[in-house]
């Protein structure tokens, strides 16, 4: 996936930067920024996934996958048909995943329920330290502070995000 947008971060004169940061324990927490190297103005989403397995492989898998997913999502491109995911997963989990009708909150073309849909912002629901799940709000948010501000969303400055709890 980064060959499918390099040259056009290149030509734009933006930069990616991935780094895993600290979350709940058996997660993987992945920050990605995009950062445009003339005016120094980013854009960043938090990425959190379970860990297949709680091991240095495990978290190597992990880790790939999410870099993968997590600057794709930033940036907007549409993966094509993905079964690694899956194929990672212990064996008794994936009949529990094909039975999941709903896609990820990334894929989803509408915003989730009771939150607004505010042109030039993706939405991502994760998992916070403290057990409540969490919306991440990403995408043109400069722009879109005051609207983000109604639907409840606080800026967290250390992480560099837009959040709030899930209804």
């Amino acid at each position: 996936m980064i060959d499918a947008c390099r040259d056009a971060l290149i030509a734009q004169a933006v930069w990616v930067v991935q780094v895993p940061v600290a979350v709940e324990v058996g997660h993987l927490g992945l920050m990605t920024k995009l950062v445009h190297g003339e005016s120094g103005q980013w854009q960043s989403s938090l990425m959190v996934m379970p860990l297949p397995k709680n091991d240095p492989q495990g978290y190597g898998s992990a880790l790939t996958y999410a870099r993968r997913y997590g600057l794709a999502t930033l940036v907007g491109l549409a993966s094509e048909t993905d079964d690694d995911g899956e194929a990672s997963m212990p064996t008794r989990n994936r009949a529990k995943a094909a039975d999941k009708s709903t896609p990820p909150a990334a894929s989803q073309p509408n915003a989730p329920a009771g939150l607004p849909k505010i042109d030039g912002i993706d939405y991502q629901t994760v998992a916070a330290s403290n057990g409540k799940t969490c919306v991440i709000a990403s995408g043109n948010a400069r722009e879109k502070r005051p609207l983000l501000e109604q639907a409840g969303f606080r800026w967290d400055g250390n992480r560099k995000l837009w959040w709030r709890y899930a209804a």
